[in-house]
């Protein structure tokens, strides 16, 4: 069972939620349409519970994300996590943009759970972003979090507000890097990433 404190805690949380079905409600009126229509109804909640889910990073607590997953390890060789995909949404327009994001570092005297990589993307990626925002988080929280001899991410992203939007090109990509340490100052290094990040073997 919750204890008093712990459920005092939940309730407050909650009611310090802001409650945007009100607003969601005024839009759909804005837009022309009648919110108490069948198909409507229940919208205004659902776009609540749909971007609060997707801004969710601004309450994750970043220590807990990590949760103590780091292993002293006598390995100096690089550590690459490809093809983590995510989903976020554009602070200009608020429509989605979503891709992939690879992430390497070279230890130095400590690993992190590989696991944990994705999760921290996910701290960034589920809030307002652009792009090149996103992509230099994930780097410096890398580098804050391991301290390692150096880190490169590279991020490759298709934007809503350019497809369905704008300039309407359906089929244009955006790429964004963030190298820190040796992989800013060294070129082997630099190389040998986008080397293990376009090769494609066996594993895909």
């Amino acid at each position: 069972m919750k204890s008093n404190k712990a459920i005092v805690k939940m309730i407050r949380s909650k009611q310090e939620e802001a409650d945007l079905a009100p607003l969601v409600k005024q839009i759909l009126e804005g837009l022309g349409e009648n919110p108490g229509r069948e198909g409507l109804v229940r919208t205004p909640h659902r776009v609540d519970q749909a971007l609060k889910f997707l801004t969710s990073g601004y309450k994750m607590d970043l220590q807990k994300v990590v949760n103590g997953a780091l292993y002293e390890v006598k390995y100096d060789e690089m550590v690459v996590v490809r093809d983590i995909e995510f989903f976020s949404l554009c602070e200009h327009h608020m429509l989605p943009f979503f891709g992939k994001m690879h992430v390497a570092y070279l230890p130095k005297n400590k690993v992190i759970g590989l696991s944990k990589i994705p999760r921290i993307v996910d701290v960034f990626a589920r809030r307002l972003q652009i792009q090149e925002r996103l992509t230099q988080e994930v780097a410096q929280t890398i580098q804050q979090v391991i301290d390692p001899v150096g880190v490169g991410v590279i991020c490759e992203a298709r934007h809503f507000c350019m497809m369905m939007r704008g300039v309407e090109k359906q089929h244009s990509g955006a790429m964004t890097s963030a190298m820190l340490g040796a992989f800013r100052s060294r070129k082997e290094t630099r190389d040998e990433f986008l080397a293990l990040v376009n090769h494609r073997g066996n594993g895909q």
